[in-house]
């Protein structure tokens, strides 16, 4: 009887130990790059993927407080060669900018490669959805491209603070400092 008491005090205790750490590792999710898609307009080639688990709530926190939230796509186009060295063609990234005007309660994207189209939502969950979607970037023009050779495309992700206008590093209470970035990904195709 002795024993069966003691075995179940050893088995509550480590309940209580394991519990805890599941959870706190069930919070800590990285983010990850999905739904990756190279395919090709009449005259480029274009890249789409997806970021989840891209937001935690600490960002959620800065962002509605003032801070700006970037996502940067970092991407790499190579001709591959199983004989030599592969060839780097483009080298670029591609910015997700992510603002709150409290005043209006709306959130504003921005996209460095479209620096004219601002989007504009009250809707958080678009807002993120409109940060963490990679949407036909052009990456190079098809007519630089050798048909039927192999080639490779590198990316990652960096989700980062933005920094704030001279003199609001004063006046606005920030919390931790976050810096996220994915696994480099490859993605190996022909054209």
């Amino acid at each position: 009887m002795k024993q069966r008491h003691l075995a179940l005090l050893l088995l509550c205790g480590l309940l209580m130990v394991i519990h805890p750490a599941m959870a706190w590792s069930a919070r800590e999710i990285n983010p990850e790059i999905k739904d990756i898609i190279v395919t090709t307009s009449d005259v480029d080639l274009l890249l789409f993927a997806t970021v989840k688990n891209g937001f935690t709530q600490e960002m959620i926190k800065d962002v509605q407080a003032g801070m700006p939230i970037v996502f940067t796509y970092k991407l790499e186009l190579l001709k591959t060669s199983p004989h030599w060295l592969d060839k780097s063609l483009v080298e670029t990234a591609v910015t997700h900018t992510l603002t709150y005007d409290a005043t209006s309660k709306k959130y504003q994207v921005r996209f460095s490669n479209q620096p004219k189209l601002v989007e504009t939502t009250s809707d958080l969950d678009e807002a993120k959805r409109l940060m963490t979607e990679l949407n036909g970037v052009k990456v190079i023009a098809l007519s630089r491209l050798i048909p039927d050779a192999p080639y490779a495309i590198q990316f990652k992700v960096v989700l980062k603070k933005g920094s704030l206008p001279l003199g609001m590093q004063k006046v606005l209470p920030f919390s931790s400092l976050w810096n996220f970035e994915t696994d480099w990904r490859t993605i190996e195709f022909r054209y």
